[in-house]
């Protein structure tokens, strides 16, 4: 008896342009678009309209569709740029609630200097201006999320020239600006910039001349003096 004649047929797999998207891929291809959108290759109109197919695609096939006419697509140096830095905090590395809040209601507030930068940053800045720099602060934590919402107002954010910068918000009647970094030291803090400008703007941008000479070695000198603790224990 020939068993090879008698097997169960198996169908190819589907090719991958007919398999369903997941949220992580809509947002590949948003990010895509909206740094299409910072080096001007997309208009703002074309960018929401693109956008809009985005959340509205089903299959992979669907969403490379929306980018089959930008480099990030075909392997050129945009995408070795993402892979440089994520474009998501990872699980677990920010907290739910924030370390500091920087609030502007009717009036301004700036903080700048030599500061501690926590996990978490909130600005608030209601027909206010709300400032924030980052180029001379002391990063203790790789990964630091800017939260800013921007109502009738401004938030403008500085970082150093040598850590990653990433754009994760967006704007409603309003300007919401990222100028995405990334930064040749793998190790460096990446700051990502989220939430909303509601007929308002947020703007983040690295700070030219201004660097972080200490990137993460203070953190790196806290955990070996607690190991040496330990080890003499």
């Amino acid at each position: 008896m020939d068993l090879h004649k008698h097997a169960p047929r198996q169908d190819p797999p589907p090719p991958v342009s007919e398999l369903r998207a997941s949220d992580a891929d809509r947002d590949r291809i948003a990010d895509m678009l909206r740094e299409a959108m910072a080096e001007g290759r997309l208009t703002a109109e074309e960018h929401a309209e693109r956008v809009e197919g985005v959340l509205a695609a089903k299959t992979v096939g669907e969403l490379d569709v929306f980018v089959r006419d930008l480099p990030a697509a075909h392997g050129h140096r945009a995408a070795a740029a993402y892979a440089s830095a994520p474009h998501r905090p990872e699980a677990g590395a920010i907290p739910a609630y924030p370390d500091d809040n920087v609030v502007a209601v009717f009036s301004g507030a700036v903080r700048r200097g030599r500061w501690r930068a926590g996990r978490r940053i909130h600005a608030w800045a209601v027909f206010g201006s709300v400032e924030i720099d980052l180029s001379e602060a002391i990063f203790e934590y790789q990964q630091v999320v800017v939260k800013a919402f921007s109502v009738f107002g401004s938030v403008e954010v500085r970082v150093p020239e040598n850590v990653s910068l990433r754009g994760m918000g967006g704007g409603v009647l309003g300007s919401f600006e990222v100028d995405t970094l990334d930064s040749a030291d793998a190790e460096a803090p990446v700051v990502y910039i989220d939430g909303w400008a509601v007929l308002g703007s947020v703007e983040a941008r690295p700070k030219r001349g201004k660097v972080v000479a200490d990137i993460l070695d203070r953190v790196h000198r806290k955990v070996e003096r607690s190991l040496r603790k330990h080890l003499d224990h």
